[in-house]
């Protein structure tokens, strides 16, 4: 058993434990059943699940959630709106989120994977510099896919722009 001063009190009976616990205005917590024998503690049971919450809370307002944005595109898409996705996905890598690139075949499309294999190796080639793979091209049915993450340099770089910006940019007090 543990005291309500977090000292060690040691092997007690459990009637003992009970009295000593209401001798403190406390509550007797049992803290590790499986242990041999069990281990109990005397503290306030209220004010311990409140901390608890609020380090779940904060822990869950400092969490980064990374989305997954998508690109679709067919064998026959262009290299002009293949461009304008390209920018897309390289506008969301450096915001932090991953890009899954699919292709989507239809009719006998599906005869000719490696048309799709090449957008995809060109796709990638043109984001090597903010990206790198996660999910190597793939078949999944109908549909080539290839899942890009943002690389480490990337997010460091525009970081270092946005401070670079900040730093340039009048502060509102000097005008």
């Amino acid at each position: 058993m543990i005291g309500p001063d977090g000292s060690n009190v040691g092997v007690v009976p459990i009637r003992q434990a009970l009295q000593i616990a209401r001798d403190a205005e406390l509550d007797l917590v049992e803290v590790s059943p499986g242990a041999n024998p069990p281990v109990c503690r005397v503290m306030d049971f209220g004010k311990f699940i409140y901390e608890k919450a609020k380090k779940e809370r904060e822990a869950r307002k400092s969490q980064t959630k990374i989305e997954v944005k998508e690109i679709r595109l067919r064998p026959k898409t262009n290299d002009a709106h293949r461009g304008f996705k390209v920018d897309d996905a390289r506008r969301w890598l450096t915001q932090g989120h991953k890009v899954r690139v699919t292709i989507k075949f239809r009719g006998r499309e599906m005869d000719y994977p490696e048309l799709a294999l090449e957008d995809l190796r060109e796709i990638v080639q043109d984001l090597v510099d903010v990206a790198v793979v996660e999910v190597p091209p793939q078949m999944e049915g109908r549909t080539m896919l290839v899942v890009l993450a943002p690389a480490k340099s990337a997010k460091k770089k525009d970081k270092g722009e946005q401070s670079e910006a900040r730093d340039a940019s009048p502060s509102p007090q000097s005008a």
